[in-house]
């Protein structure tokens, strides 16, 4: 899962990175309006969290623009003041959920779980495709007796990998979804880590090998 964080106060932000880094989440930080909602447009999160309170664009405006544009992502929105009016105009903007500062770490997590439940994911321990399992939470590729670990960009490909097996993941999304937004990596990252879990599948001995589809990206097909 990918979260958007947008909040102005630095260091909420990064103990709220903090938190959804010990949960196995992906994250970005950016901390005002503009950048929340240029980062939030390109659609690659999962859930965004927004606080109302923002230099140069507020919260509010930030769902409205994305409503308009027909990005559904989810919203939390975070505010200090605990009055019934904003929640009506934040829900009215189109968020889909709000969160009063101070709230604690285990309610926020609570309300993303029910969000991305709500648009459809579903929370699994395990991905499978045909001699392959993925252990979600402890990095592990398994086939038949034989385990290896995977690092964090192998890990998050071919959970990308496993968790749509009928489509080809080109190599931008791929960027965009576990090198990030804004990162300076470039296609040859990707063909890098392709190759390093080729070779990892070869040592499970599966049969399962990452294809190649010439100009639009990757899949896994079964030998």
């Amino acid at each position: 899962m990918r979260v958007l964080i947008v909040e102005d106060e630095v260091r909420l932000a990064d103990t709220l990175g903090e938190l959804l880094r010990t949960q196995k989440y992906s994250y970005d930080i950016v901390y005002d309006g503009e950048d929340g909602l240029a980062y939030a447009e390109s659609g690659i999160y999962d859930v965004i969290i927004l606080d109302i309170m923002l230099p140069k664009m507020n919260g509010f405006e930030v769902v409205r623009n994305l409503r308009k544009k027909k990005i559904n992502t989810p919203v939390i929105l975070l505010t200090a003041r605990d009055e019934v009016s904003d929640k009506v105009k934040g829900l009215d903007s189109g968020a889909d959920d709000y969160l009063t500062k101070p709230f604690s770490s285990e309610e926020l997590l609570a309300r993303i779980r029910a969000l991305t439940r709500r648009q459809g994911e579903v929370v699994l321990d395990e991905l499978t495709f045909s001699d392959l399992v993925l252990n979600l939470a402890n990095y592990q590729l398994s086939c038949g007796g034989k385990s290896i670990h995977l690092g964090f960009k192998e890990f998050e490909i071919m959970r990308l990998l496993m968790a749509n097996p009928a489509a080809v993941l080109s190599k931008d999304e791929l960027l965009s979804k576990v090198w990030g937004y804004d990162s300076d990596a470039e296609d040859n990252n990707v063909e890098v880590y392709i190759s390093f879990l080729r070779k990892k599948l070869q040592f499970l001995g599966s049969k399962v090998n990452i294809a190649t589809v010439r100009r639009l990206g990757y899949h896994l097909e079964e030998n």
